[in-house]
């Protein structure tokens, strides 16, 4: 819907004239969908939650320059990709040797599901919307000057025009083109070799599979059960711990030295995180013998493979709805 016809159906010449529950309820509609937005843009889910905050708080007190001249949701996306810039400008953290994103955190496919949803008659849009929220492609994003970043994600996730984009950035649509190339050769820099080693979509039987097998194999801290799982060249890393651990024999030694292979045996719970598979897995509290988590593994599968594994801290579970302890 346009939004001179949406200031029609309200009755007002701008939306400085409407109060602040109508505006808040305009504006709603759209939080989940800026949220993954200022995500995509800044990789934590956290700073993307203030950025959201910020950019409604500005849109509610800069209401009255909003003439309907765009619809109502390009101009919250064009707020909401100013916060993040503004934020980057003040705190542009930088990713770690290796290419480490320490700030990283996952974003729960609950959450998601909130989006609008993507009719199955739209396949490009539908693996576009799937593959730019994967971790692979939110830390490949990480790496890129700010402006690129905002550029590369306004035109080829959000499908935004070079001259939308040109008038949101004040620049020329030359800068926004030169821009955009130099952010897809960054990205072909820092993602997997081959796409189909990370592009996603729904899980067939043989990830499932996969998937069943390496909880199976953690939850009884089979350390040399996870490594059959693993493809050689695998990536390991702990977020926001520095430390990747690239190809088998580097994480099975990691974990062998961490005494994962000594540890009493683990429950586990099954979720998704970035439309990846996500496990939550639980350890026993010798004080009352229930289960407390422990951390969240999010994997990547690529030919029949666990070809990385993100580890998340304990603090993830109630963000996506995992239970706070599981009873012995």
């Amino acid at each position: 819907m346009r939004t001179d016809t949406l200031l029609e159906e309200l009755g007002v010449s701008d939306l400085g004239e409407v109060d602040e529950q109508t505006f808040a309820g305009l504006a709603e509609r759209h939080r989940r969908e800026l949220h993954v937005h200022c995500y995509r843009m800044l990789g934590s889910f956290e700073d993307a939650e203030d950025a959201v905050q910020d950019a409604l708080l500005s849109a509610w007190r800069r209401r009255e320059t909003y003439e309907g001249r765009s619809t109502f949701r390009a101009w919250l996306y064009r707020i909401a990709t100013n916060a993040c810039l503004d934020l980057l400008a003040k705190h542009r953290p930088k990713p770690a040797a290796g290419g480490e994103v320490l700030w990283l955190q996952p974003y729960p496919d609950r959450l998601l599901d909130e989006l609008p949803a993507v009719g199955a008659d739209e396949p490009e849009a539908l693996a576009v919307a799937r593959e730019t929220i994967e971790l692979a492609y939110v830390v490949a994003v990480q790496h890129l000057a700010p402006r690129p970043r905002a550029v590369l994600i306004l035109r080829d996730v959000l499908g935004w025009r070079a001259k939308d984009t040109a008038d949101l950035l004040g620049v020329t649509v030359n800068a926004v083109n030169s821009a955009l190339q130099r952010a897809r050769a960054g990205m072909r820099e820092h993602l997997p070799a081959e796409r189909q080693d990370w592009t996603g979509g729904a899980e067939d039987p043989e990830t499932r599979e996969l998937v069943r097998r390496y909880t199976e194999s953690c939850v009884a801290t089979d350390v040399q059960g996870v490594a059959a799982l693993l493809r050689e060249d695998v990536r390991c890393s702990m977020p926001p711990t520095p430390g990747l651990h690239i190809g088998r024999d580097a994480v099975v030694r990691d974990w062998t030295e961490s005494g994962f292979g000594d540890m009493e045996p683990l429950r586990a719970v099954r979720t998704s995180a970035n439309r990846q598979p996500a496990i939550g897995f639980y350890s026993k509290d010798t004080a009352t013998g229930d289960y407390l988590p422990l951390t969240l593994d999010v994997l990547r599968v690529a030919g029949g493979a666990v070809a990385e594994i993100t580890t998340f801290h304990a603090d993830r579970f109630a963000r996506f709805g995992l239970p706070e302890r599981l009873a012995a």
